[in-house]
């Protein structure tokens, strides 16, 4: 069966909810924020929603988030929700770049404006489009890690790479930034192989860590691209009794990580920003609505987190990457 575009599921769903995209009410009939999520049961998500949260209310108005449940269609029926009620702004973090363009088509249509915060979209109109610089921020994570190789005398040892998709522009500038850190801060290694995530858990890294120890016994370091899977890479570096032996280096930011700095068993983390990077996205929106200008995209530095700085970068990092659930 051919695939159809989401702009024809849109339709199609319009007619069985009975929602026709060019009859939706204006914007002001609202003073409600939507906030489109992939999924709040990732801590990086509901980080981000706290931030649009804070910058909605700040400004008076309400605040609802939808989770798409990493499903498109889900994501496009609360897109229509949304616009059927007349909200006065979407934010959307799409579940993908390409499932992006429908949902801002039906709000162009509706007259609704829309920022995007994170992922990115293939096409179509928004306000603003909030981002992290993947690129500088798997770089600093090269230049730290080549920099405790260094330190430690394994410039000789191989490093391996634990990828998400390279089909994802992120994915491709995380590891064209690593590898160039890595040459920039002195250490010019051979890879021990690079594996790309599909389920992005735990488990899933741990497999391809075995793999990569056994094919690899000179391996001195490994690169992780996001937070959770890297338990995986150290519970199997601790069942292969290579404790000590692999420096681990990571991108984003969970909670159990600030131990883990500390404790040097991570030794360095790109931390994107979501607390921040939702601040960013509402208060563009806020701005908007305002009639303001605002710039048709935002970078949010990403923070190089590392054994030897975390005690000094934590206060940030509670508040920016952790919204203040942290301690």
């Amino acid at each position: 069966m051919k695939r159809r575009s989401f702009i024809q599921l849109a339709a199609g769903a319009a007619l069985v909810t009975g929602v026709a995209p060019l009859a939706y009410p204006a914007r002001a009939a609202s003073k409600t924020i939507v906030y489109l999520t992939p999924g709040l049961d990732l801590p990086f998500w509901r980080y981000l929603s706290k931030g649009v949260e804070s910058a909605a209310k700040a400004k008076g108005y309400e605040f609802l988030a939808l989770d798409s449940r990493n499903n498109p269609q889900t994501q496009l029926q609360n897109a229509q929700d949304s616009i059927a009620k007349g909200v006065a702004g979407i934010v959307i973090s799409p579940t993908d770049s390409s499932t992006a363009p429908s949902v801002l088509e039906l709000a162009k249509r509706a007259n609704i404006p829309v920022v995007v915060a994170d992922i990115g979209t293939n096409s179509g109109d928004y306000v603003s489009f909030i981002i992290s610089n993947n690129y500088e921020g798997a770089k600093g994570v090269g230049v730290a890690l080549a920099q405790a190789l260094k330190k430690k005398g394994w410039e000789s040892g191989s490093v391996g790479l634990i990828t998400i998709s390279q089909a994802r522009k992120n994915g491709q500038a995380r590891t064209q930034g690593f590898r160039d850190g890595l040459v920039e801060g002195g250490v010019k290694t051979k890879e021990a192989g690079l594996q790309q995530m599909q389920s992005y858990t735990a488990d899933e890294t741990f497999k391809f860590t075995q793999d990569m120890l056994t094919a690899n016994p000179g391996m001195r370091g490994l690169f992780i691209q996001t937070d959770q899977p890297a338990i995986g890479a150290l519970r199997a570096i601790k069942a292969a009794r290579r404790d000590g032996q692999i420096l681990v280096a990571a991108f984003d930011g969970i909670p159990e990580f600030v131990d883990l700095l500390k404790s040097g068993q991570i030794v360095a983390s790109g931390m994107q920003q979501p607390y921040l990077m939702g601040q960013k996205s509402g208060e563009a929106m806020m701005s908007h609505i305002a009639g303001q200008s605002v710039e048709k995209e935002i970078s949010v530095p990403i923070l190089t987190v590392t054994s030897e700085n975390i005690d000094k970068v934590l206060p940030t990092v509670r508040e920016t990457v952790f919204a203040n659930e942290v301690k």
